[in-house]
């Protein structure tokens, strides 16, 4: 092997290559020049005995992986959302009793967060948990508002905008309810509690990292 290591390039592939061949001390001379520059910390002395030992890489370097770019799925921004109507009911389905198994789910969901809603229950936590609660298939009644023609009004919560309520009465009427100036009355079973509009003009999400202040009970 070392005979074939040694042995001179023949003429035809010195061409095809492009190298020189360098014999003797001229090829020493080189091979120590070359191994300074590639290794150039090393004395001549570390050098040799790395090589009688191990092999060397020389000038290698790692093929840098390219990444593809990640594109993250566009959403609809809030005017596209307005002009294609999504959040709106339409006519069809402005019916009363296509929500009722949305209010049975409600009743079973208000239930298991205010463990049971005993007699028992402490008023003061039930009001606090439901400040924080989703209300949608929710009965609500208007009992106070600025404008009188929306008291009385009664139907389940279809839809929660920032400062609305959107209710479908029995009478498969869509109301649009300001939230503001408003209290309601929530129906839980044999209980009925009254919120009030103004401390829901946030989403469910960020009103359960709020402190509010609870005024009122809890009705039987």
């Amino acid at each position: 092997m070392e005979r074939v290591v040694l042995s001179r390039i023949p003429p035809d592939e010195k061409k095809l290559v492009g190298v020189r061949a360098r014999h003797g001390k001229a090829a020493q001379q080189f091979t120590q020049a070359f191994l300074k520059s590639s290794i150039p910390r090393m004395s001549s002395d570390a050098i040799e005995d790395i090589l009688l030992h191990r092999a060397v890489v020389l000038r290698y370097t790692r093929v840098k992986k390219t990444r593809g770019k990640k594109t993250k799925a566009k959403g609809l921004n809030a005017k596209e959302r307005r002009e294609l109507k999504v959040f709106q009911l339409k006519p069809e389905h402005q019916k009363y009793e296509l929500f009722l198994p949305l209010h049975e789910l409600w009743k079973q969901y208000v239930a298991d967060l205010c463990n049971g809603l005993k007699p028992e229950s402490n008023p003061q936590m039930i009001q606090q948990k439901l400040l924080k609660a989703d209300f949608h298939g929710a009965v609500l009644t208007v009992v106070r508002s600025k404008c009188p023609s929306y008291v009385g009004t009664t139907g389940i919560l279809v839809q929660e905008l920032k400062h609305v309520f959107k209710i479908i009465t029995k009478e498969d009427r869509l109301k649009t309810i300001p939230k503001r100036n408003s209290v309601f009355s929530v129906e839980m079973g044999d209980f009925i509690t009254h919120i009030y509009g103004s401390r829901f003009e946030l989403r469910s999400s960020e009103r359960s990292a709020k402190k509010f202040k609870v005024k009122g009970n809890i009705d039987l």
